[in-house]
This record gives structure tokens, C-alpha cells and sequence, in this order.
């Protein structure tokens, strides 16, 4: 693969900005360039459902035109990827499942909207788990997306094909969505940043049924580029009756910050989590960088509102795939198997074992709210275990379960119920050669001390010069 096309390929926002605005790059020849990157690759990682060539090529070069004439937008000839959830004017919006025939849509979901009224171009669609149910990077309709660091391993989900892209080096900007950490659980196996806001800070149209659970979100290969990306994306919407009236702040321009004197509470398993021997490692080390060089005061903490989370998550994890029943007759030798036993286990329950069960959802959420009032951020694992076989539900060495993958992502749910924001940022690898990463989870509203933050930890422990090695498909 040619060394120019990976240098664009792996360069971040900030910097096509500004070889742009030098003149030693154009849009079109960073697009030209990232498109036969993805042509050469992605067939060996197959991260893209739909590729845009002729529509981004397009975009570029009325990117290039407005550059010439001075009236260039903030993200002007920047590549971005959007998951197949959202609607882009023209093209199939596809939920992964041979059970529903996706709509061509006749406009842009919101987000995709003011991405490309910001500048952006849009390289194409990727790939996400079945209806966007798992954490595991498969579907029946596009296959296996394969982890960059190691074809054949799991590179999460469900925004898989925007996390893979981010970490093979297809274009700088991803757009990833987040029900029970669909942002986080790729950026952890793929080895890059993503961060699920405060809800409400993006809006999400149609408003999801996840009853207040499910974020838009960036997912970039710097915090930098997740700065920017945010303050295009968030805003409120009149479509989106939850979102949040405040208008994005400036947080590109005030990303850097110390950590001198913050408070962090370091939970390693939430007291109830089992996380992999080398997980945990990786993770307390990463933590020490906090206490050591960042001089931040750092204590270890057992939250008591932590082993309630599990019963919460699966019955409100299984009553969301529950609504699926009725197309099972027709569709069940068409869908993956394990989604399939989450639909049969959340299928009959009723709607007063719902309202009883959210009432003690929210007692959990005020609790995690009281916690967090005493500290500046949370820090714990993205996940207790690094990629994995894609074809398995849990690896190997784990009880096993026909659908039950979030015994591994103990960490990611709890903060889809209760709102906060949280970040997923590298923070190490496995022997294997295999990306960890490091949760960072802020009070509600807070998504710029958490950009902070893990700014901070990257400065301190960069990981963008980090690439795995991709072997074009035979």
C-alpha cells in the first residue's frame, strides 16, 4: 500500500486543516488518496457497508473551490465516516438485519447534516452489529468486520465499521452511536478515542425507544479531533425533544488543562465486575500516570450502587430486543442466533414489571449521580477482556451464554442509564499486541472536563503514532 495514502489516510483533522489551508494538500487529493486506501484494504477488514466514491469526490472538490475563494467552513475537506444506523440523502439506511429493509433516505439524519454543513465529507457508510443489538463485530447481512490488529478478532460494537475504520487509518473523523457502550466497546478494541457525551448534547433524531439510554458520539484517533468534531455535532434540535438547550462550547480551544489536584475515584471492577488478570494491569498502571505524573489525588473506591447495575442492564438490555418477537416467525433462520436469545429472553415481560423496574432504575441513577458529586471523574476499564474470536458471544476461557455479552462490559451500561458522559482512551496493549482502554467518566454535563482529561492522558501517554499492520484481502 502506498506510504502517501497512509500518511492521509492517518492524519487527523487538525492536520489536513491546516495542510489545507497551506496549500500542500487539496480535498480532493486527501480524499482521492483515503478512498484507494479503502479500496486496497478494507476488503480484509471489511469495515464499510456502503463506500461514497463519487459522491465524496464531489464534496472534495467543492471543498477545494471554497478553499480557493477564502470561504472555508470549520471542517472544510475533512473526511468522515457515518454508521449505517443514520440516514445520508441517497443511500439505504441499513440496520445490518435481512429482517427489515431499510428506506432510501430522501435527507440527512441531523448529525450528517451539520457534519456537511460544517465542510465535511462524506466517505461512506460502516458496518454495525445486527439492529445495533451487540458488542460483537458480525451481522448476517455484510459478515465479519475484523479487527485491524488481528483479522478473525471481535473490534466491537455496535459501532464496529466506525471503529475499525478509525483504527486502520480510513480517514480522521467516525461518527459512532452508544445504547449499552456502542462508542466505547470498538475504541477499546481497536485501540482508539471515543467518547459517549452527556445525553442530550447531540441530538439524536428519531429519538431512540432505549428510554434515554442511547448518544451519538465521535470516534476519532485524537482527543483533538473528538473536540472538534463535538462542537459540529452538539446543539439542541426541535426533533429531539431530550436534547440539551446549550449550545456546544468551545472545546477544541480549551481542551488543554491540569490535572493537578483533580479528584478521581478508580473502581477496577465496580465491586462486582470479573475483569481478565491483564486487563486489570494494564488498566492500574494506566492509572498510576494519573496520580504519578499528572499529580492528580487518586483513591480507590468500591461504589455501593455498583453490583445493582447487572439485573437493571439485562432486563432493560433484553425488553429492548424483546419488541422484536413478532418478526421471529418469518425471520429467526435469518438472524444471528445469539440475538435471536435475547429477543426470547425479553419478550413476555410485562408492562407493570416495566414500570417497577424503571422506578429502581432510577434510584440506581441517583445514586451514580450523588457518587460522582464527590469527585471530579470516575475512572474504571472500558472492558474486561481484550478482542476475542469474532464468532464467539464471550472467549473461551469465560462461562459461556447463548447471547450474554455484557458480562464482559460491566463498565459501559451504567452510564448509558444515568446520562454522564464517558470516554474510552488507549491506554496500553496487551502481549498479544492487542488494544486496552482506560474509561474516563465525567458529572453530567461535564464532556469537556472529560475531553480534558483525557487529554491530559494522552499528552502524557500518546498513542497515535500507534498502527497496526493491514494486509491487503488476496
Amino acid at each position: 500500500m502506498n506510504d502517501l495514502h497512509a500518511e492521509m489516510g492517518y492524519a487527523t483533522a487538525l492536520e489536513l486543516r491546516e495542510q489545507y489551508q497551506r496549500r500542500a494538500l487539496s480535498p480532493v487529493e486527501a480524499v482521492s488518496g483515503i478512498l484507494q486506501r479503502i479500496e486496497a484494504l478494507d476488503p480484509a477488514i471489511n469495515a464499510f457497508s456502503a463506500l461514497m466514491r463519487d459522491d465524496a469526490l464531489a464534496a472534495a472538490k467543492e471543498s477545494e473551490r471554497r478553499l480557493r475563494n477564502g470561504d472555508a467552513r470549520q471542517l472544510e475537506g475533512v473526511p468522515v465516516t457515518i454508521k449505517d444506523a443514520f440516514d445520508v440523502t441517497g443511500y439505504e439506511t441499513a440496520t445490518c438485519t435481512h429482517a427489515v429493509k431499510g428506506a432510501i433516505a430522501g435527507s440527512d439524519n441531523v448529525v450528517v447534516a451539520r457534519l456537511r454543513e460544517a465542510g465535511a465529507v462524506i466517505l461512506g457508510k460502516t458496518t454495525m452489529s445486527e439492529f445495533g443489538w451487540s458488542g460483537i463485530s458480525r451481522n448476517p447481512v455484510t459478515g465479519v468486520t475484523h479487527n485491524p490488529w488481528k483479522r478473525g478478532f471481535n473490534a466491537g460494537a455496535s459501532s464496529a465499521g466506525a471503529g475499525a475504520a478509525a483504527a486502520a487509518g480510513f480517514g480522521p473523523l467516525h461518527v459512532g452511536s452508544d445504547g449499552a457502550g456502542s462508542i466505547r466497546m470498538p475504541s477499546h478494541f481497536c485501540g482508539v478515542f471515543g467518547l459517549k457525551p452527556t445525553y442530550g448534547r447531540v441530538p439524536y433524531v428519531p429519538v431512540s425507544n432505549n428510554d434515554y439510554a442511547t448518544y451519538i458520539g465521535p470516534m476519532t484517533r485524537t482527543v483533538a479531533d473528538a473536540a472538534l468534531m463535538l462542537e459540529v455535532m452538539a446543539g439542541p434540535h426541535p426533533l429531539d425533544h431530550t436534547s440539551c438547550e446549550a449550545r456546544p462550547d468551545a472545546y477544541l480551544a480549551k481542551l488543554r488543562a491540569s490535572m493537578k489536584g483533580k479528584r478521581i475515584a478508580f473502581s477496577p471492577d465496580l465491586g462486582h465486575a470479573r475483569v481478565d488478570g491483564e486487563i486489570a494491569q494494564i488498566v492500574e498502571s494506566a492509572v498510576k500516570l494519573f496520580a504519578g505524573e499528572l499529580q492528580a489525588e487518586v483513591e480507590n473506591v468500591t461504589p455501593s450502587w455498583g453490583p445493582l447495575g447487572p439485573e437493571l442492564g439485562r432486563f432493560f438490555w433484553t425488553v429492548l430486543w424483546g419488541r422484536r418477537a413478532g418478526l421471529l416467525p418469518e425471520w429467526e433462520s435469518r438472524m444471528g442466533s445469539d440475538l435471536v436469545a435475547c429477543i426470547r429472553a425479553g419478550a413476555n415481560y410485562s408492562a407493570t414489571e416495566f414500570i417497577n423496574m424503571r422506578e429502581r432504575k432510577f434510584a440506581y441513577i441517583a445514586q451514580i449521580s450523588s457518587f460522582l458529586e464527590d469527585w471530579d471523574y470516575l475512572v474504571t476499564p472500558v472492558a474486561s477482556v481484550a478482542a476475542f474470536p469474532v464468532e464467539r458471544v464471550r472467549p473461551e476461557h469465560w462461562p459461556q451464554h447463548d447471547w450474554d455479552w455484557l458480562e464482559w462490559a460491566e463498565f459501559l451500561y451504567p452510564f448509558n442509564m444515568s446520562s454522564h458522559p464517558a470516554a474510552s482512551v488507549p491506554c496500553g496493549m496487551t502481549r498479544t499486541g492487542l488494544p486496552v482502554g482506560l474509561q474516563i467518566v465525567g458529572r453530567r454535563f461535564d464532556d469537556l472536563g472529560v475531553l480534558q482529561a483525557a487529554a491530559a492522558f494522552e499528552a502524557a501517554m500518546p498513542w497515535k503514532q500507534l498502527r497496526p499492520q493491514i494486509a491487503a484481502a488476496a
